[in-house]
């Protein structure tokens, strides 16, 4: 039987196909988390989109919102996902405490890592592992950064960055617990979205 290991990141827009699919995927149980990251936008339309997605997915699925803690907080999401640029774990957790799960993204760095963990992260990202289009890659990791925190870090890890059918076991099998699809799911041009989830076995 397959884990609930997939960290399931939303497309940058969302179109028809989003909705029809998302509550296929979210029926498979494999889902652990859903990082709603919509960058592009206006705060009300991110609004009513976040309470339009939390209404699909019910209590099947963990729900993040990238960036935004104070909406994440403000509409009961499970929690967010902070960049190195956004506002401090510390901060976060202080000010929102209905929000049960922030996430950090550590991109290649141990010291991230250690920092976020030491201030409160529930979880570590990192990344990128391989190519993507889904956004521009900056910073490179690898094998080794997961089996190091594997060894460390006593909270889950996730992997992210153009992960597919192809190369995903080699980031379960060296330390992830999670590995972060967005692209391959949602821009798969030989799979539908229910297709391409049935390849992550």
């Amino acid at each position: 039987m397959s884990k609930k290991n997939i960290y399931l990141i939303t497309p940058n827009t969302l179109n028809r196909s989003f909705y029809y699919y998302l509550p296929l995927l979210l029926q498979s149980n494999r889902i652990a988390y859903l990082q709603i990251r919509l960058k592009k936008l206006s705060r009300p339309k991110l609004i009513r989109t976040i309470k339009k997605i939390k209404k699909i997915a019910g209590n099947k699925t963990k729900i993040i919102i990238n960036d935004f803690p104070d909406i994440a907080n403000q509409l009961k999401c499970d929690g967010c996902h902070l960049g190195q640029e956004d506002p401090k774990i510390k901060v976060v957790k202080k000010k929102f405490k209905h929000l049960k799960i922030i996430g950090a993204t550590c991109h290649n760095s141990k010291k991230l890592a250690l920092n976020s963990i030491s201030n409160g992260a529930s979880y570590v990202a990192f990344g990128s592992f391989f190519k993507t289009s889904t956004k521009k890659i900056k910073y490179k990791a690898s094998l080794d950064l997961l089996k190091w925190a594997k060894n460390k870090l006593k909270k889950p890890i996730i992997a992210i960055g153009g992960i597919n059918d192809q190369n995903y076991k080699i980031l379960l099998k060296n330390g992830a617990n999670l590995i972060a699809c967005s692209g391959f799911i949602w821009k798969n041009k030989k799979y539908n979205p229910q297709q391409a989830l049935n390849q992550l076995k």
